[in-house]
């Protein structure tokens, strides 16, 4: 998709560093009306209203203000709106974005409690995973004996507790380390085996787990812990209010908005759907397919082939999935940044997973506050004035007593190795406050 805008005349120009592109852009700040007035065109006639953001709990500062701003200037009611071109493209992180908890969490979990994790080929654990390693295999092995087609995890809790550790601590139960060997800007292999465990299933099975899960945890109340294996974990989930309206708000408005989760393809369209995002908007995790069933080998991007499963929607390669699926550009090129024309005017995330799409975000950049690093580094930086910083809407995190080490490890190299976080002109990003928080109370958003 090739996004074609024109620049208009501005009072100043801002040189914006994005992602490693350097690009100069007017500023549109300088030409934008107050909240609630509409720009008229160049001729002088008043174009449609814009669609207006109807939830303000919840928003800091000038952080709502300046999102119907950008609104009222991109979308199609709007002085640089498409008109009938190409639409401005709106791209949101998922888990923890537009949703409290994580919906892969959340179907691993119901996974384990209903016996749906499958017995792997042979019995070799490391056909679920490139990365696992010997120890991870064989501690997955003991626990969990092929004795059947699927893993009685119901109710073998050191069978569950393994895979639980696995999964979620990355390391096994007796503390050895789960994964080695990957690129730690292009591969999450503890997020990527969601996905791979649900090998022998199908997308239509697949997306039956997350409904049924999805059901559950939007049931329980705020707070809930269910029991998998011996131990507790969260069992609730909710929508943002505050997320579903803008969502719903830049759609109206003429953006084509997408999902880009680092959670399987297929549980992230279930839960999308929830705020008027459908299936083909949505970019997760993406497995091989066989006879169709799910396979343990996962979708390439860019110069990663289909099986070679070193790639998903993580961090760089968010920007190859986002390049490659909404912006058509294919082959090596998907992996580097696009000329600003091209790229997406919006993002939203909350973790360091998101990085570099957010960067990539040639208009305005939404980050919820969970405390990351290299995210908050370069949103308090806010090097070019395009980073929103926002308190989590539920159950917001308190001020971060230490200041984030954007000078010293605020940045995980690809070999996993702490580094200082740099600008795009190579300059280091000093060391960061937390100005932007909340009360850590839950909330009664639902």
């Amino acid at each position: 998709m090739n996004l074609k805008r024109r620049a208009v005349a501005a009072a100043a120009v801002l040189a914006v560093a994005s992602a490693g592109l350097l690009t100069v852009q007017a500023t549109a700040e300088a030409t934008q009306t107050a909240p609630g007035k509409r720009p008229r065109t160049e001729a002088g006639e008043r174009p449609a209203p814009c669609p207006d953001l109807t939830v303000s709990r919840g928003w800091h500062g000038g952080n709502k203000a300046r999102l119907q701003r950008m609104i009222d200037t991109y979308g199609s009611c709007g002085t640089r709106g498409h008109k009938g071109g190409a639409k401005p493209v709106a791209t949101f992180d998922w888990d923890n974005t537009v949703i409290k908890n994580d919906v892969g969490d959340a179907t691993m979990f119901w996974m384990l409690r209903h016996d749906r994790i499958r017995t792997p080929l042979g019995g070799d654990w490391h056909t679920t995973s490139r990365y696992l390693t010997g120890p991870a295999a064989g501690a997955l092995a003991k626990a969990c004996p092929a004795t059947g087609a699927t893993l009685p995890t119901r109710t073998d809790a050191a069978c569950a507790d393994e895979i639980l550790s696995v999964y979620g601590e990355g390391t096994t139960t007796s503390g050895k380390a789960a994964f080695a060997g990957f690129d730690h800007r292009r591969m999450e292999p503890q997020y990527a085996w969601l996905a791979q465990l649900t090998r022998g299933w199908s997308t239509r099975q697949l997306k039956h787990f997350a409904a049924a899960a999805r059901r559950e945890n939007l049931a329980a109340p705020i707070g809930t812990e269910q029991r998998v294996g011996t131990g507790k974990v969260t069992g609730w989930v909710r929508y943002y209010d505050q997320q579903r309206d803008l969502i719903r708000t830049l759609k109206k408005a003429g953006f084509d908005v997408y999902v880009v989760s680092a959670s399987p393809e297929p549980v992230a369209e279930v839960w999308a759907r929830g705020v008027g995002i459908d299936a083909r908007h949505t970019i997760g995790i993406r497995n091989v397919t066989a006879h169709g069933k799910l396979t343990a080998h996962l979708k390439g991007c860019g110069t990663v082939g289909d099986g070679d499963d070193s790639m998903i929607t993580y961090i760089d390669g968010k920007r190859c999935w986002i390049n490659q699926e909404i912006l058509g550009v294919r082959g090596a090129a998907a992996e580097k940044v696009q000329p600003a024309a091209r790229r997406q005017v919006f993002a939203a995330g909350d973790s360091d997973t998101d990085i570099s799409f957010l960067r990539d975000a040639t208009r305005l950049r939404l980050v919820l506050n969970r405390n990351k690093n290299e995210l908050m580094c370069r949103a308090y930086d806010n090097g070019d004035g395009r980073w929103l910083v926002n308190p989590m809407f539920i159950e917001p995190k308190g001020e971060k007593a230490d200041p984030y080490p954007c000078a010293t490890t605020g940045y995980t190299e690809r070999d996993g190795a702490a580094g200082p976080v740099r600008r795009t002109d190579g300059s280091v990003i000093p060391d960061q406050r937390d100005t932007v928080y909340g009360a850590p109370t839950p909330s009664s958003a639902s």
